[in-house]
């Protein structure tokens, strides 16, 4: 048990401790499989509440996780015994609709800051599921529905407030402190815990066509073949990702689709709904479909697309990446032999194609390490009973050992697993840029005061 009577002195918000009513609710992340039991969750109410956390946890020697949105796979949000610093009160957003601009608070989700910045017809680039927390996802890169027409999450940042490991607060920007802007643009939670960003809005919606067709499973080479072929030749307008998948038995799906393995490609096209269909025409048209659910529909409607199947806390999940050397008929056979061999249907084999304003940017540019490939495999494994964990984990992590043959340099920091390899993951993940990263936390954390998540260690270390 941690006295709380010296940071209760001060801080605003919610001190919750395990013997608290609301404690084994407060401790939940949206992970399933992640159970664990924090010494004291402080649900932060403003930027000083943070300051006094970190303050209070440096001064006492307890060890500190920081939950923002809580959606991490990794489930780093939480730590045992320790503190959790959570922002999931913190949600306040201000949009500035003449300047293009929006300020969002650390413990925001995507939904949130879609509903505001809708208003105006406007959009950050953020994630392709709603619950997603903004600053987990834009410290780590952040993979959209506008990657290749507007770039990653963290691409379009313009500024952040960040409280550091010595309880200051720091405004990071091109001219403030830009050595930590470069870092936190793809450097994930080393650094500090960012209290607020500010994100460049662009004009997307309210209506965008949405391309989700499924193929029966025995075409998928055909269907792989033209997807790949068709997003290298397609506009910075078409985001997509392929996916090899089982069909729920869920009220969102026909009675007569439900359970069937399939091939489906998703996609958006960021740009005039009309001209979108006719683009996605190629890609409806492959074969016989077993559904087309693709229309035009609300952005902030697309953007929830995926919610009803990662429910907080009722599934289980391990989300693992790497970057493809090429999309070859070698690793396109490979991927189809590993897909029907999933172990339980609700895993996920995911494609996503990169290219466009992200590929444009420089490596070197911002911390993110993947610049220079376009297409992105993620085992998403899912699964709800817990008797499968250890099957399912092996299966994921054997079948991305049998694909490291086909791999690129890299890999996408938020789809780490549950970064069991280490500073080998961390390395991989930012190539070049690790170096230089090392020598930025250093300088801003050298006692490696924030490791629970994919940790840079300082040079000291």
């Amino acid at each position: 048990m941690i006295n709380i009577e010296e940071l209760q002195s001060t801080f605003r918000g919610r001190l919750i401790q395990p013997n608290d009513s609301d404690y084994d609710e407060e401790r939940q992340v949206w992970n399933g499989y992640i159970d664990k039991h924090p010494a004291l969750i402080a649900k932060c109410s403003g930027m000083a509440d943070v300051i006094d956390a970190v303050n209070f946890a440096r001064k006492n020697d307890i060890e500190v996780s920081v939950r923002g949105g809580g959606h991490n796979v990794a489930g780093s949000a939480l730590c045992d015994d320790g503190m959790v610093i959570d922002l999931s009160e913190m949600r306040g957003i201000h949009v500035d609709a003449s300047q293009k601009l929006a300020r969002v608070q650390g413990g925001a989700t995507w939904g949130d800051l879609d509903r505001e910045t809708q208003v105006f017809g406007l959009a950050a680039p953020g994630g392709v599921v709603s619950t997603t927390g903004v600053a987990g996802l834009t410290l780590g890169g952040g993979l959209g529905w506008m990657r290749k027409k507007h770039g990653l999450s963290c691409d379009n940042l313009q500024s952040v407030e960040i409280v550091t490991a010595d309880g200051e607060l720091l405004t990071a920007s091109d001219t403030e402190n830009p050595d930590l802007f470069w870092a936190l643009r793809g450097g994930g939670g080393n650094f500090g815990i960012v209290t607020s960003f500010v994100f460049h809005l662009h004009e997307v919606g309210p209506t965008v066509m949405m391309c989700a067709v499924m193929y029966p499973v025995e075409i998928a080479k055909t269907v792989l073949s033209t997807w790949k072929d068709f997003m290298i030749a397609s506009p910075d307008e078409i985001s997509s990702q392929l996916l090899f998948w089982a069909l729920p038995d869920t009220d969102d799906f026909p009675d007569e689709a439900r359970g069937k393995h399939v091939i489906a490609i998703t996609a958006m096209y960021v740009g005039d709904p009309d001209e979108g269909e006719k683009a996605f025409r190629e890609l409806r048209e492959i074969n016989t479909p077993v559904l087309d659910l693709s229309g035009k529909i609300p952005y902030s409607v697309a953007q929830t697309m995926f919610d009803p199947f990662f429910p907080k806390n009722e599934r289980h999940y391990y989300f693992k990446s790497q970057d493809l050397a090429s999309l070859n008929q070698e690793t396109m056979d490979a991927l189809i032999e590993g897909a029907k061999n999933r172990p339980v249907p609700s895993m996920l084999l995911a494609i996503w194609h990169y290219g466009g304003e992200m590929n444009r940017i420089a490596s070197t540019d911002t911390a993110f390490g993947s610049r220079n490939t376009t297409f992105l495999m993620s085992v998403d494994s899912v699964w709800d009973d817990p008797a499968d964990s250890e099957k399912v984990i092996s299966w994921s992590r054997n079948f991305l050992d049998q694909m490291k043959q086909f791999s690129g340099d890299g890999m996408y920091v938020n789809f780490s697993g549950f970064g069991e390899e280490g500073e080998d993951l961390v390395q991989k993940a930012y190539g070049d840029n690790y170096e230089r990263l090392t020598k930025i936390k250093t300088e801003y954390d050298p006692d490696n005061f924030f490791h629970l998540n994919q940790n840079i260690k300082p040079v000291s270390e």
